[in-house]
């Protein structure tokens, strides 16, 4: 398995969107939906609905990140074909004095990888013809400095953890790699920060999809968002699914958790100064709960997906989710976008509804930095 990095053209911002990940025949996905049961389709609303409750649990924090979300019983029929991914990204400082957001955009990973045999059928392929992609957005506080190690680190570690060979179960070995990678990536940065004189206090959120065929695994901290733009057969119009699960200190789970570790929560932030309950980075924080363990959700990709958003809180403070997927369709649907250099008109329909979101959001009085990214879900 080759073992050399992925540098695709980096920035203080992050990494820039590559190629189209190559459409590849599905070989054992075609019965996801019965082999992991349970696929994410639930409306914003009713996610919302039950992530302010935070009942008590039993099961360790890793345990229940790692879990599979609760979603209606309807599921959408998984395609035979694998769906081609394609990012595209802006971002405005807004009134920031600078930059703090990051953000990584990998459409085709596959070879670096080297995914499990496991995913594929008895008379498949090599591991070649299965897909794996990775999409991030960071939204750094405190400096620059976490937001960055996290886009030039994260992907690094999951690629080297990535689970390789026979796996009994491909869903918990995925998830034990996100879990796994977020550890790793958050000591490291605390061992380098704590090494400075004085030392780093930076801290980042982190949302991060990765998809490996037509699942998509993902994983948050913090405050930023993923949402999937679905097309509801029943209602003939298209929907937004959250996809992702914020975290802030005044949820019930994350003030109990911050208030075990000697910690408090005060005017909404822990000890009155930090806004999110999980980060990486923030080392100061971290003996007072605050936590790098991940939400880790799955969702199967279905012919009605039309494309994923990630974006930070600095769009999410002007923007509902509804009303973004909203105004990223009607720019897809603006005629009056031209393609331009020889890039296909969609591209440059998706990059202008980018542009266009994340200038809105300024125009709408967001004060933070906004980082806007579109993965097209494509066939």
């Amino acid at each position: 398995v080759p073992s050399r990095p992925v540098t695709p053209a980096i920035s203080v911002r992050g990494l820039g969107p590559g190629a189209w990940a190559r459409p590849r025949l599905q070989l054992c996905f075609c019965l996801a939906s019965i082999l992991f049961p349970g696929s994410l389709d639930t409306s914003i609303s009713q996610m919302t609905k039950h992530e302010g409750k935070g009942a008590k649990r039993k099961t360790s924090e890793e345990e229940k990140n790692g879990r599979e979300e609760p979603g209606e019983k309807k599921v959408c029929k998984a395609s035979a074909a694998i769906f081609g991914l394609k990012g595209f990204v802006a971002e405005r400082k807004g009134e920031r004095e600078e930059m703090q957001d990051a953000h990584v955009i990998l459409n085709d990973i596959t070879e670096e990888c080297g995914p499990p045999s496991s995913l594929m059928g008895p008379h498949s392929e090599p591991p070649s013809s299965t897909r794996v992609s990775y999409f991030a957005v960071f939204d750094g506080h405190g400096g620059i400095r976490a937001s960055k190690f996290a886009a030039q680190n994260l992907h690094q570690n999951l690629i080297r953890k990535f689970p390789k060979g026979d796996v009994i179960s491909v869903e918990k070995t995925v998830k034990r790699c996100l879990l796994d990678t977020f550890k790793h990536t958050d000591e490291e940065f605390l061992k380098q920060a704590s090494s400075q004189k004085p030392a780093w206090k930076d801290g980042s959120t982190a949302t991060c999809v990765l998809a490996v065929d037509n699942v998509l695994y993902i994983a948050n901290l913090g405050d930023s968002r993923a949402v999937l733009c679905r097309y509801n057969e029943d209602s003939q119009k298209h929907t937004a699914l959250s996809l992702s699960r914020e975290h802030n200190p005044t949820q019930y789970e994350e003030r109990m958790r911050i208030q075990r570790a000697g910690g408090n929560v005060r005017d909404g932030r822990v000890l009155g100064v930090l806004e999110v309950s999980r980060s990486i980075g923030d080392g100061q924080y971290k003996r007072c709960g605050v936590t790098s363990v991940p939400d880790i959700r799955r969702c199967q990709l279905t012919p009605n997906d039309r494309f994923i958003l990630l974006a930070c809180d600095g769009l999410f403070k002007v923007f509902t989710p509804e009303e973004a997927v909203t105004f990223i369709l009607s720019c897809l649907e603006d005629e009056k976008i031209q393609s331009r250099e020889g890039k296909p008109a969609v591209d440059a329909r998706y990059e202008a509804a980018c542009n266009r979101l994340a200038s809105k959001a300024v125009q709408r009085g967001s004060a933070d930095n906004v980082t806007v990214m579109l993965v097209r879900v494509g066939r």
